[in-house]
């Protein structure tokens, strides 16, 4: 057998030996990965608000969703706020939508809403926390059209603003929570008036103080018959912000799992 010969039978030899073996090529390792890309990837989306402002949000969706959840962030913030929680109700079968309010900032990421909300020169961005009600309002109008059941999820002055808006929206909201709630609003008993006319499941948290665990159980004592559940966290922050390991390193895991026993309950 001549040298090529020889050769040419080796490289087939080898040929076979490699038969069956998984391709482990950088293309086909990107082509899995992108297979196995989470459900959740952020898509960015705006709304329009029955005033005519532009809301911007990002929806996270998932396969077989159990329900959409509405998520609004609190004082100084943004969207953003959500960054991490958003993909964790994902993981467990629920679509999300966070969106910027016109009364907010910074706090955890750029806020687009109150940036592009028409103001007056020299006049600050933030609109108030009433105003923000119509940002809500057209996240649930959006919401409808999903076609899913509906929970709506506030944070510190938009948890005040969640019981209303399901108030005012009888049978289009199917469960509310509610994270540091309070009388934040001009009106001093906006929301217990708001709570007492839900017939919903209702979920109150709040920062292991004792102003805002009274707070919160004025609020959920409001709720009539009983569908108000409140959560006294042993560890736990303002706002969602009890949900976010960076912000609440002691608590937050604990404070995941009493919420999503919640969710389980309404949106099984």
């Amino acid at each position: 057998m001549t040298v090529a010969m020889r050769l040419a039978a080796a490289s087939f030899a080898i040929t076979l030996a490699g038969c069956g073996k998984p391709d482990v090529s950088h293309d086909n390792v990107t082509a899995q990965a992108t297979q196995a890309a989470p459900a959740w990837a952020p898509t960015p989306v705006q709304l329009r608000a029955a005033d005519g402002v532009t809301v911007f949000g990002t929806y996270y969706n998932t396969t077989r969703p159990k329900a959409l959840i509405l998520l609004f962030h609190q004082a100084g913030s943004s969207k953003d706020e959500y960054a991490t929680i958003a993909p964790r109700l994902t993981a467990e079968g629920y679509n999300a939508l966070a969106i910027d309010q016109r009364s907010g900032g910074s706090l955890f990421g750029r806020n687009e809403t109150a940036a592009n909300a028409p103001h007056k020169p020299g006049e600050s961005e933030d609109a108030g926390y009433p105003a923000a009600e119509a940002d809500l309002k057209a996240a649930l109008a959006w919401g409808v059209q999903q076609k899913l059941p509906i929970i709506l999820w506030g944070s510190s002055y938009s948890a005040a603003l969640v019981f209303d808006v399901a108030a005012q929206n009888p049978g289009k909201v199917k469960a509310l929570l509610a994270f540091s709630p309070g009388e934040y609003m001009p009106d001093k008993h906006f929301v217990g008036h708001a709570a007492s006319a839900l017939t919903i499941p209702v979920f109150v948290d709040s920062a292991a103080n004792t102003d805002e665990i009274e707070a919160a159980k004025t609020i959920a004592d409001a709720v009539p018959g009983g569908r108000a559940t409140q959560y006294v966290p042993a560890a736990g922050v303002h706002g969602s912000s009890t949900l976010i390991t960076a912000k609440n390193p002691r608590g937050a895991d604990a404070n995941w799992q009493a919420v999503l026993a919640f969710l389980k309950k309404v949106a099984p």
